[in-house]
């Protein structure tokens, strides 16, 4: 399939197992974050959508607007983080590199490559929105 130019329809009917669509403020700069950070590819971006790949994996953006009619819509916080508890963990992501990419770019990071007792080292890195964006490796 052609992430550029699939329809939504075919999008849509393709998609399976569990899905992520990440709801964000600004659809172009979370793009900007994603693709800088973490190397990941974007298609099809737009100010209300983009499809994000990362390693074998799909996901989606979607800009607040695009939720008019979804009942999560009510529970988004006006202005502050919004991303309190979700945490995206990205296995196929050096944390040292993400690290070095993130402070370049300002990101702020809430927690430095670090070992962890459960084989991994990783790293934290809060995104504009407040989502949790962990690059983790194997020690």
């Amino acid at each position: 399939m052609d992430l550029e130019t699939v329809t939504p329809e075919a999008f849509g009917a393709s998609l399976r197992g569990i899905g992520l669509n990440i709801l964000v403020r600004d659809v172009e700069a979370m793009v900007s974050f994603l693709t800088d950070v973490f190397e990941m590819e974007a298609h099809q971006v737009s100010a209300d959508f983009a499809i994000i790949t990362y390693a074998d994996q799909v996901f989606q953006l979607h800009a607040d607007a695009t939720y008019s009619a979804n009942p999560l819509l009510g529970l988004l916080p006006e202005a502050g983080a919004r991303g309190a508890g979700a945490e995206f963990r990205l296995y196929e992501s050096d944390p040292d590199r993400a690290h070095a990419r993130a402070v370049a770019r300002g990101a702020h990071v809430l927690q430095s490559p670090t070992d962890k007792p459960h084989g991994l080292r990783e790293v934290y890195v809060l995104c504009e929105n407040g989502y949790a964006w962990v690059a983790s490796r194997p020690l």
